[in-house]
């Protein structure tokens, strides 16, 4: 069966863990030499070696994308080393909990300098070097919080909402140079991230899934296995037609 990615050179912001990490590692299975950031070297390493074991190049780059120079950094190393990029998935953020009377300044800031700024000026460089190349894809990952959110989510929701504006002008302003760029909303799934949260606050995993499964209406919580297949189709030129969508992933949850 063709590998639908074959020879596309895909870059991804938080590749070393949760869905990131599955879409990395997919991506290479379908072809693509894969360019990922994080900051965990001894996750990167593991995801490396699946990479290389699929048969491709893959390449691990430190990033904090709290510095705009590490978010340039994320381009600078793929066309350096390929020459342009087909793709980027924009999978990195952070979720505090805290309601607006409680959120506090560096929280907000944090949620911010991460999910808005380190995003956007990713996609930045992605526009810059899509342009070079002849255009792209763009895939960004957000949540039922970008519409209200829960009480406890503020800046967090926020945050999303914010990408899928981000989302809405790169898909109207950039289609004319062939970039396209999708919009997932992520559901309910039980990530590394979200699993220290909900530990956090004396939540045991069993109790989760049991917890999500009586709100998510298809009666389960999303698995990283459910987003990937939905990463993959945009990336590919299967969606050669697709921008400005918003791919739901959420087994019928709304917030």
């Amino acid at each position: 069966m063709k590998r639908i990615l074959e020879n596309k050179i895909v870059v991804i912001s938080g590749g070393t863990k949760g869905i990131g990490r599955g879409v990395a590692i997919e991506c290479a299975k379908q072809g693509a030499n894969v360019v990922f950031g994080g900051r965990d070297q001894i996750a990167a390493n593991k995801v490396l070696k699946e990479i290389e074991t699929s048969g491709q190049a893959g390449e691990f780059v430190f990033t904090d994308l709290r510095d705009i120079k590490q978010c340039k950094r994320l381009f600078d190393v793929p066309m350096q080393r390929f020459g342009r990029v087909d793709g980027f998935v924009n999978y990195a953020g952070i979720t505090p909990v805290a309601s607006l009377p409680e959120c506090e300044e560096q929280t907000f800031d944090d949620v911010f300098n991460v999910n808005v700024k380190g995003a956007f000026f990713c996609l930045k460089q992605a526009i810059l070097v899509m342009q070079k190349n002849g255009g792209g894809s763009i895939v960004l990952f957000g949540s039922p919080h970008s519409w209200s959110g829960e009480k406890d989510r503020a800046a967090y929701a926020v945050s999303k909402g914010a990408l899928y504006t981000l989302s809405e002008h790169i898909s109207h302003n950039y289609a004319c140079n062939n970039i396209r760029c999708n919009y997932i909303t992520m559901g309910w799934t039980p990530t590394d991230g979200e699993l220290e949260l909900r530990k956090s606050l004396g939540i045991s995993r069993e109790s989760l899934l049991k917890m999500a499964g009586d709100i998510v209406p298809m009666g389960r919580m999303c698995s990283v296995e459910d987003h990937i297949p939905g990463v993959i189709y945009l990336l590919s030129d299967y969606s050669s037609m697709v921008t400005g969508a918003n791919l739901r992933i959420t087994g019928g949850q709304y917030i």
